[in-house]
C-alpha cells in the first residue's frame, strides 16, 4: 500500500521514521520553510529534514487547497497526518482510496483542536494519550480506529509529554496500517470539546499551587507562563508544588536564596520555581538567578491584570 505522510513539527518525526521503516513512505507533505531567529534564517521544518535524510520526496505547498494536484500525482492509497498544520478540503480527502488517518495527541473526544498536550497539562489531567482517527471535514470529529494511554507525571512539561506521545503515536500508527488494510471496525466519537491555541499567560498566584504548577509546566517551553515583580518580568520554565502552612498573601516570596531557591506562596500551598528566564535573558536555574539578584523574601509578585 502506497502511503503519503503529512506532518511538520518534531512531534511528527518519530511516526514518520517508524512508518517508513515498516511500510515505506512514498512522499512527505509538510509546511514551507520559515524564517527563524533574529537573523530570519530560512529553516526547514523537522519533518522535512528527516524526510531528506531518509531519501523521501518532499512537497511544501503554501496553500494545500490550491495544490491538490500534487497529492493526486503521488497516487498514494492512504495518507497519514500528524500535526501537519493545514486544513484538508474534501477534494484532498478524496485523493486517497483507503482514507486519511490522523495521529491526534489526546484521548478523543476530549481535547479536539489545537494544543491538546498543553491543555491536558494545564488542566491537571492525570492521563492522556493518542488516538488514531479517520479524518473528515469536522475538527477532529472522525471515527476512531484505536488509542493508547500514558500517565501525566508531576515532573512533565509540555516537551517531555510531547516526546512520550510522539513515540506512542508512532507505535499506534504502525499497528493501525494492517488494521486499515483489513477494514477493521471504527468507533464513533461521543460528545467532546475543542481546545484553543495556548497563549503566553501571566501567573495568578492566588490559585492553588497545583494550578500554578500545571500552568507553568503546560506552557513550557513555549509560549511561557510569566509574572512580574518590581521591574522584573520572569518567564517560568519549571515549577513544583511544595507544602506550606505560612499565612501570607498569595504571591509573596517565601524564599529567595541560592540554597532554598525561589518559593512563592499560592492561594493554597506554594510553588518552587526551579528554572526561569528573565525577559531578554537566558534560561537558568532559579538558584543561579538569585545569586546577586534583588528579589528578597517578603516581596510580592504583581497580581495579573485582568
Amino acid at each position: 500500500m502506497k502511503i503519503l505522510f503529512a506532518g511538520t513539527p518534531e512531534f511528527a518525526v518519530e511516526p514518520l521514521v517508524q512508518l517508513h521503516t515498516q511500510f515505506g513512505v512514498a512522499a512527505v507533505l509538510t509546511q514551507p520553510d520559515k524564517p527563524q531567529g533574529r537573523k530570519g534564517i530560512l529553516t526547514p521544518p523537522p519533518v522535512k529534514e528527516t524526510a531528506q535524510l531518509l531519501g523521501i520526496p518532499v512537497l511544501q505547498p503554501v496553500r494545500l487547497r490550491d495544490s491538490v494536484s500534487l497529492l493526486k500525482e503521488v497516487g498514494a492509497d492512504l495518507m497519514v497526518t500528524c500535526a501537519y498544520g493545514q486544513i484538508l478540503t474534501q477534494e484532498a480527502l478524496d485523493c486517497f482510496p483507503k482514507g486519511v488517518w490522523n495521529i491526534h495527541a489526546s484521548l478523543l473526544p476530549a481535547y479536539r483542536g489545537a494544543a491538546p498536550i498543553a491543555r491536558a497539562l494545564i488542566d491537571g489531567c492525570r492521563e492522556t494519550g493518542v488516538t488514531i482517527m479517520k479524518t473528515e471535514l469536522g475538527l477532529d470529529t472522525g471515527d476512531m480506529l484505536l488509542s493508547g494511554q500514558t500517565p501525566i507525571y508531576d515532573s512533565d512539561t509540555c516537551d517531555t509529554l510531547e516526546d512520550r506521545l510522539s513515540r506512542l503515536g508512532a507505535e499506534l500508527i504502525v499497528k493501525a496500517i494492517p488494521m486499515i488494510e483489513g477494514g477493521a471496525p471504527l468507533t464513533k466519537q461521543g460528545e467532546g470539546f475543542v481546545c484553543k491555541k495556548v497563549q503566553r499567560t501571566e501567573v495568578d498566584f492566588g490559585k492553588t499551587a497545583r494550578e500554578v504548577s500545571c500552568l507553568i509546566r503546560g506552557l513550557s517551553p513555549s509560549p511561557f507562563a510569566y509574572a512580574k515583580i518590581g521591574e522584573l518580568i520572569l518567564n517560568f520554565w519549571y515549577a513544583e508544588e511544595v507544602p506550606c502552612d505560612t499565612i501570607v498573601p498569595a504571591g509573596t516570596v517565601l524564599d529567595a536564596s541560592p540554597k532554598g531557591g525561589l518559593v512563592v506562596k499560592c492561594g493554597e500551598g506554594a510553588v518552587r520555581i526551579d528554572e526561569l528566564q528573565p525577559a531578554g535573558g537566558r534560561r537558568m536555574s532559579a538558584r543561579d538567578f538569585l545569586n546577586g539578584r534583588k528579589i528578597k523574601e517578603g516581596q510580592c509578585f504583581d497580581k495579573p491584570v485582568l
